[in-house]
């Protein structure tokens, strides 16, 4: 089974563990809700699935690694306790709470929720003093003396032995009280992940040349050489900061993450080759339409080097079709909030109106220098404009603050979010510079600059549409219909927001070469079929 394959199956298991009946119950009772085992290869992606279920599920998460933590510090400490028995007194031991325990209740505290998802990883890696526990702990979520609280459902994970020497293996006993799902690398489901999180381009143009190089473990009489998913996403990471900063990418940088001389040595190579198609393909001028097509040398060159064209091209597309999605989010948050200023405006007003004497004595107020005060609410209006949109912009950056602390904000929420406070702070700039103290006339700047920033964003959506029929028609009029705009159609296909984009915007290259490659198929279809008839009667 695929990691996505893996992360559905998750959470259909997780939905049925937290179904209760009409007396608020769990169907499921919590010592029959068998903990699922992840077993698969590391860096395949089995955190990062636990960290997308919490967030889409709107439940918690408390995630340990297992083998970090002592039996002391799993079960919890032990301490003399003084209890009654048949009217006497003796010293009984009991233990504090499991730090592990302690952490979910904590962060049922920190959100408000009281359902989630403990995630305990490599668990077939536990000390020798921890494992005598750990079939309590699968069966009745208990560390010690202490019980995970109900409603939250405990998934675990480890690696293959040979990922791991200090795997144990689980006996029968164990493993007939887990649900267990084996994971495998899949590089086409890891490039659907590798487009929606930004992954370098360089990185996924080569694995689409060398699949063989995703996730891989050589034991030779050299030592033991790998590669994993993990490690190729955070090579990307430090490619681009690298780039950004202007520093040299050498073979020493790409040794630190890809474990493997062949593997390393072979990226080292294609990504001086990536840099120089990069210059030679000129693909801004690709994009901006300005480019020669039809380069016979480019017709003519290996299939590898045209690979690496059609993958610097969704790279840079990719880029602009992200930017396209963040933008309209923020947009979209500033709409909500500009439309509450309206709103809050307008009940003010009227308020006003319906009692004309709040507004004078405001008047006589502020005259006197006694602004201070004027009671707010909607019996009076004098908070300007640029004031409510800055409290607004506090109260989105109060929220990111207690979300962040209640570990309920995914990063990438947590950025566009933190671009929509920007945007509400250059706002009130704007309009403070502006303003005339007038409710009517300064909602009326808000609302000019809102429509100028949506004006922008349409232009920009525009020409990155224009971006995208230009590479359309540079690979057609370059290659023609062949096999190279089919890899470019399915590149695309393979982006959560090159689909938005064409979705929302559309794209008549996209549309029409969809149509003739399904053609093609069809035609391809009934030949076949043909020939099979043809075949029977002879």
């Amino acid at each position: 089974m695929n990691i996505k394959a893996a992360k559905e199956e998750i959470i259909r298991t997780v939905r049925a563990y937290l179904q209760k009946d009409e007396l608020g119950t769990y169907v499921i009772p919590t010592e029959r809700q068998r903990p699922v085992l992840l077993i698969g290869p590391p860096g395949v992606g089995k955190t990062a699935i636990m960290r997308q279920i919490a967030e889409e599920m709107n439940i918690n998460l408390v995630s340990y690694t297992i083998t970090h933590h002592t039996r002391q510090s799993a079960i919890g400490l032990p301490f003399i306790a003084r209890k009654n028995y048949g009217g006497e007194e003796h010293a009984v031991t009991e233990y504090t709470m499991s730090e592990i325990v302690a952490s979910v209740y904590d962060q049922i505290e920190r959100s408000g929720i009281r359902e989630g998802i403990l995630f305990l990883d490599e668990i077939n890696c536990v000390s020798e003093t921890l494992a005598p526990t750990m079939l309590q702990f699968l069966q009745y979520k208990m560390f010690g003396t202490h019980r995970v609280p109900e409603g939250f459902v405990l998934i675990t994970a480890g690696n293959p032995p040979e990922y791991n020497r200090s795997v144990r293996d689980f006996d029968i006993v164990t493993l007939d009280r887990v649900k267990r799902i084996d994971v495998t690398a899949d590089f086409p489901v890891w490039k659907e992940y590798a487009y929606q999180t930004g992954i370098h381009g360089a990185v996924t143009a080569y694995l689409e040349i060398r699949k063989e190089h995703f996730c891989r473990v050589v034991n030779d009489p050299d030592g033991r050489h790998f590669v994993t998913p993990r490690a190729w996403e955070d090579l990307s990471d430090s490619l681009r900061v690298y780039e950004s900063l202007s520093l040299p990418v050498g073979r020493d940088l790409i040794a630190g993450f890809i474990q493997d001389p062949e593997i390393m040595k072979s990226f080292a190579v294609y990504y001086e080759l990536w840099n120089r198609y990069r210059s030679v393909y000129r693909i801004p001028d690709i994009l901006e339409g300005t480019a020669p097509a039809g380069d016979e040398s480019l017709r003519s060159a290996v299939f590898d080097e045209k690979l690496s064209l059609i993958g610097l091209l969704v790279s840079a597309l990719g880029g602009e079709f992200v930017r396209v999605d963040a933008w309209k989010e923020v947009q979209r948050e500033l709409f909500g909030i500009v439309k509450k200023i309206r709103d809050d405006l307008r009940r003010e007003r009227d308020a006003e109106k319906s009692d004309p004497g709040n507004a004078v004595r405001a008047e006589q107020q502020i005259g006197n220098g006694a602004a201070a005060d004027v009671p707010a609410g909607p019996e009076c209006t004098r908070i300007t404009v640029p004031e409510r949109i800055r409290t607004a912009s506090a109260e989105l950056q109060r929220e990111i603050t207690e979300k962040r602390a209640a570990r309920m904000l995914p990063r990438e929420r947590e950025r566009r979010l933190l671009m929509t406070v920007r945007a509400l702070d250059d706002l009130a700039d704007g309009v403070a510079r502006e303003a005339s103290g007038e409710a009517a006339k300064d909602y009326a700047l808000m609302r000019n600059r809102f429509a100028a920033r949506e004006a922008e964003r349409r232009d920009f959506a525009l020409k990155t549409g224009q971006k995208l029929e230009n590479a359309f028609r540079f690979l057609a009029e370059t290659f023609g219909e062949g096999q190279e705009m089919v890899i470019f159609l399915s590149e695309l296909a393979a982006s959560v927001y090159a689909m938005k984009f064409i979705q929302e915007y559309g794209s008549r290259e996209y549309d029409r070469q969809s149509r003739l490659l399904l053609l093609k198929d069809r035609r391809q279809a009934l030949r076949e079929e043909i020939f099979s008839l043809t075949e029977e009667m002879d």
